[in-house]
């Protein structure tokens, strides 16, 4: 078993591969199995350069062979086989995918979509982010986790509400379910336009409250604080927000909007895991 340490309601692992966690997903299922999580930060992996050096993602431009790699040390150090760690290709979309048994980790079988639901045992489930919203999900009294990729498209969509809808459709309840929203760019780091606040707004009206302006037609927009609010609307209320701004502290964690302010070709992307394992953890 790997040793974990935590703070208060934040701590970090202790090993080679670091990784941020909540207590909230730090759980048994009703079973007696244990979730095991991860939102995993840049640090702790092979890759060189701007994708220095836990990169996950196979859609950035790093070499594959180190993803590849960067992938298996994410796994192992949740005590997860590497070829029972799925991915996506993410598209900003409201679909979410249930793995069970028969599904399929290769690389080359990522399905198109943004979020996953399983209670298959010895499986994990991953996402990638570099200033979207990871959002980990888990359901002990049903056996189930998920995990969801939220940018402000993918929240409009519904991404949100289709994966808690599919947790339901599993056998969760609302009542059950803890979601850990995870690293993410802050309100202070977040500045968008009139078109977008206009689009969140007219959809969301409630998130008004969410854009503070900043001169003319800009706005600071809060997009962790819109993800907590879909979740809430969707009947989650135990929520909670690890409040960590990937652009503020990319030292430590992939920026996709910081990547682009200082002119670099391409970002790394971190990734985000969860799953239940065997009491043998193979």
């Amino acid at each position: 078993m790997i040793k974990t340490k935590f703070d208060n309601k934040l701590g970090a692992r202790l090993d080679d591969t670091p990784c941020l966690q909540h207590p909230a997903l730090d759980t048994l299922t009703e079973s007696g199995l244990q979730i095991r999580h991860g939102f995993f930060t840049a640090k702790g992996g092979v890759s060189s350069g701007v994708y220095k050096s836990l990169n996950c993602g196979f859609g950035s431009q790093d070499n594959r062979v180190l993803v590849t790699e960067n992938r298996r040390r994410v796994a192992a150090s949740l005590g997860f086989r590497p070829e029972r760690m799925f991915g996506l290709r993410q598209n900003h979309s409201s679909d979410c995918i249930f793995v069970d048994a028969a599904s399929n980790a290769g690389t080359a079988a990522r399905p198109v979509a943004d979020a996953m639901v399983t209670g298959t045992i010895d499986y994990a489930i991953s996402i990638l982010t570099a200033d979207c919203v990871p959002v980990l999900f888990a359901a002990p009294s049903a056996g189930l986790v998920g995990a969801a990729h939220a940018g402000w498209r993918g929240a409009v969509n519904g991404i949100l509400a289709a994966t808690v809808t599919m947790m339901i459709e599993k056998g969760a309840t609302h009542q059950c379910i803890e979601a850990v929203i995870g690293p993410a760019i802050q309100q202070k780091n977040y500045e968008v336009g009139e078109d977008l606040r206009s689009l969140v707004s007219n959809t969301h009206p409630d998130a008004e409250v969410l854009f503070v302006p900043r001169g003319k037609e800009k706005y600071l927009f809060d997009l962790p604080g819109f993800v907590e609010m879909l979740l809430r609307a969707e009947g989650i209320h135990r929520v909670h927000n690890l409040s960590i701004d990937t652009y503020g502290e990319s030292s430590d964690l992939f920026s996709h909007r910081k990547a682009i302010h200082a002119a670099s070709p391409d970002s790394g992307r971190q990734i985000s895991v969860i799953g239940i394992l065997s009491d043998a953890g193979s």
